[in-house]
C-alpha cells in the first residue's frame, strides 16, 4: 500500500503582497513535497489565500474597491508569483470558495450541535491587525507585539468556542506526543499558554453583520459571520476534500503544517481544539519557523519592510534565493537577510564549490573521453571513499528532511559535493592524461565524479529543482528524476550509464561580482 504525506503552508493573508516571509515558508514546503513525492509517496501540498476578515474590508475600502475585488486582485498576485517561481503545490485553494464555505459551515453546526459554542457578551482590547480580542499579556507599552498598534475597546455579544473545555485534553495530547510541535522550544511555548493562570479564555468565533458583512455566514444565526482564524484554518480540511474525497483519512493523518512563530497560537491552540471538537484527530506536526530580520527588525508585510521573491529571482535566479534560504535559516530559529550575505553564500557554495565541480568534470570528460561517460575500470580506496560518502549522505539527508533539519540535509549534500572535489585533487586527472599507459586509471576518475553528480543532482532536486535537471541534461541523463525514488537511488552506487553523451553547459551559477545597485525591496 502506497505511502501518503500532506503538508500545508498557512494560507496567507491578501491584504499585502509576497514578501520573503511568505516565501521562505512556500519554499521550505515545497523543498519537503519534492523530497516526499521523490520518496515515492502520495503527496498533497496545499497553499492558498486567507480572504475574509476586518482587515480585508478595511484594505479593500482604503483601494476603493469591494473585498471581493481586492481578495481577487490579491490572490491573483500570489498564484501567479507562486506560478512564476516554479513551487510544486497541488492545490491553491481561496477561502472565498463555495465548496470551502461550506465546509466551514458544517464544521461550525457540528461544534454548536456538540455545545461547545455559546452565545454571550464580551468587552475586552480589539487588534484588528490580529482579528481578535487581546489580553494583557499580548501586549507590549500598550501596544499588540505584532502589529504595534494600540487595540481597540469594543463591547459586543457574540458566539464563543468553549476552548478553556479542552485545555487539559490538549495538554495531555502534547505531553504524549512530545514531537507534536517542534521544535521543542514552540511546543513550550504552547504549554506555557496552556496554564492555568495563561489567562486563556474561550474563543470569539463571530462578528455581527452591523459591523463586518465579509465573512462566512453562521449556519445557526444569519446575523454574524465566522472569525476569520476559525473560517481560516479549515482550510486544510477543505484542501483535501472534506470529509468524504479519495484518501481523505489517509492524507489527513499524515498532515504536516509549517507555519511561521508569529502564528503560533491559532495553530497550536485554537486548531486542535477545533478539531477535537468536531471529531477529528488532531495534525501529524506543527512545524514552526522564526523570522527574517533586516536590520534586527523583523520583515513583515504590517512593518513594510518587503523583499519580493520576483525582484530576486530577476537579479540572481531563483534556485540561489532558495539556496540562501534554506541554508541561512536553522528551522525555528530567527535569521539575518542581506544582499550582501546572499552573494557571498551563492559565491562560496555554489558558483565555487558546486558549480566548478559540474564544469570541471564535464570540461575533463569531453577532453579526455571524446564527451562520453566513461567505462569504470578497477576501483581503489580513493573510488570507495566517495561512494561510502554518497551513502552516508543520502541516508542522512533522508533522516533530516524528515525531521524539519533542512539547513543541515544542504550542508550533508556539500559534504558529497567537497568529497568529491577533494578526489579530484587526489587523483589529478589533468595529470593522469599525459600517460597514456593510465587511461584505464582515467576512465575510472571520470567515471567517479561523473556518478558523484548524479547521486548529488538527485539529492538537490526538491532544494534546486531548476538546477539539479540541469545538471542531470549536461551528464546525459536527464531520465533519471522520471522514476527516481530517494534516498534508495543515491545510495546505489554506479547506477549512471556508461557511454552517456555529455555536453559542456553553461556555468551554472556564474560568480557575483558585486550587488547590484537597485534594490531588492518590493
Amino acid at each position: 500500500m502506497s505511502q501518503f504525506f500532506y503538508v500545508t503552508t498557512p494560507i496567507f493573508y491578501v491584504n499585502a503582497e509576497p514578501h520573503i516571509g511568505h516565501t521562505y515558508t512556500s519554499v521550505v514546503t515545497d523543498t519537503i513535497a519534492r523530497y516526499h513525492r521523490l520518496a515515492g509517496e502520495q503527496t498533497f501540498y496545499l497553499t492558498g489565500t486567507d480572504e475574509h476578515g476586518d482587515k480585508i474590508a478595511e484594505a479593500a475600502t482604503a483601494n476603493k474597491m469591494t473585498p471581493l475585488e481586492f481578495a481577487d486582485r490579491i490572490s491573483g498576485i500570489f498564484r501567479s508569483t507562486w506560478d512564476e517561481v516554479g513551487f510544486s503545490y497541488d492545490r491553491f485553494i481561496r477561502t472565498t470558495e463555495r465548496k470551502h464555505q461550506r465546509t466551514v459551515q458544517d464544521i461550525l453546526q457540528k461544534v454548536y450541535d456538540a455545545g461547545d459554542i455559546e452565545f454571550r457578551e464580551y468587552e475586552g482590547s480589539y487588534c484588528v491587525g490580529c482579528e481578535r480580542f487581546l489580553t494583557d499579556r499580548d501586549l507590549v507599552n500598550g501596544l499588540c507585539r505584532d502589529h504595534e498598534r494600540a487595540p481597540e475597546l469594543r463591547r459586543e455579544a457574540n458566539y464563543f468556542f468553549r476552548l478553556t473545555k479542552y485545555r487539559a485534553w490538549l495538554v495531555q495530547h502534547i505531553q504524549d506526543n512530545p514531537d507534536f510541535i517542534r521544535p521543542e522550544r514552540y511546543k513550550n511555548e504552547v504549554l506555557g499558554m496552556l496554564r492555568e493562570d495563561s489567562g486563556l479564555d474561550d474563543l470569539c468565533i463571530s462578528r455581527p453583520k452591523e459591523r463586518l458583512h465579509w465573512g462566512i455566514p453562521l449556519p445557526f444565526d444569519e446575523n454574524y459571520v465566522c472569525y476569520v482564524w476559525f473560517d481560516a484554518l479549515i482550510n486544510y480540511l477543505t484542501g483535501i476534500g472534506y470529509p468524504d474525497a479519495p484518501h481523505f483519512d489517509d492524507y489527513w493523518r499524515t498532515a504536516e503544517h509549517m507555519i511561521g512563530k508569529d502564528i503560533l497560537k491559532p495553530h497550536g491552540v485554537f486548531w486542535p481544539m477545533m478539531l477535537k471538537a468536531a471529531g477529528l484527530e488532531p495534525y501529524q506536526h506543527l512545524n514552526v519557523h522564526g523570522f527574517w530580520n533586516l536590520a534586527d527588525r523583523k520583515i513583515s508585510k504590517s512593518l513594510g519592510n518587503m523583499i519580493s521573491p520576483l525582484a530576486m529571482k530577476q537579479k540572481y535566479g531563483f534556485d540561489a534565493f532558495r539556496y540562501f534560504l534554506l541554508r541561512e535559516m536553522s528551522f525555528g530559529l530567527d535569521a539575518a537577510f542581506s544582499e550582501e550575505a546572499l552573494i557571498a553564500r551563492v559565491n562560496a557554495d555554489l558558483a565555487n564549490n558546486l558549480g566548478n565541480l559540474v564544469n570541471r568534470t564535464l570540461n575533463m570528460v569531453a577532453r579526455y573521453t571524446d564527451g562520453k561517460v566513461p567505462q569504470p575500470d578497477t576501483t581503489g580506496e580513493p573510488e570507495d571513499r566517495v561512494s561510502d560518502t554518497a551513502a552516508r549522505v543520502a541516508n542522512a539527508v533522508d533522516a533530516q528532511i524528515r525531521n524539519l533539519e533542512v539547513h543541515r540535509a544542504l550542508a550533508s549534500i556539500f559534504d558529497l559535493v567537497n568529497e568529491t572535489n577533494r578526489y579530484l585533487e587526489t587523483r589529478a586527472p589533468w595529470t593522469v592524461a599525459k600517460d597514456p599507459a593510465r587511461e584505464a586509471e582515467l576512465r575510472t576518475i571520470l567515471y567517479t565524479a561523473c556518478e558523484a553528480l548524479r547521486v548529488i543532482a538527485l539529492l538537490l532536486e526538491p532544494f534546486l529543482p531548476a538546477t539539479a535537471p540541469a545538471i542531470l541534461e549536461d551528464l546525459g541523463y536527464p531520465e533519471a528524476l522520471l522514476h527516481a525514488q530517494l534516498p534508495q537511488d543515491a545510495m546505489r552506487w554506479g547506477q549512471l550509464p556508461v557511454g552517456l553523451k555529455t555536453k559542456k553547459g553553461t556555468p551554472l551559477f556564474p560568480r557575483i561580482e558585486a550587488a547590484p545597485d537597485d534594490s531588492a525591496e518590493g
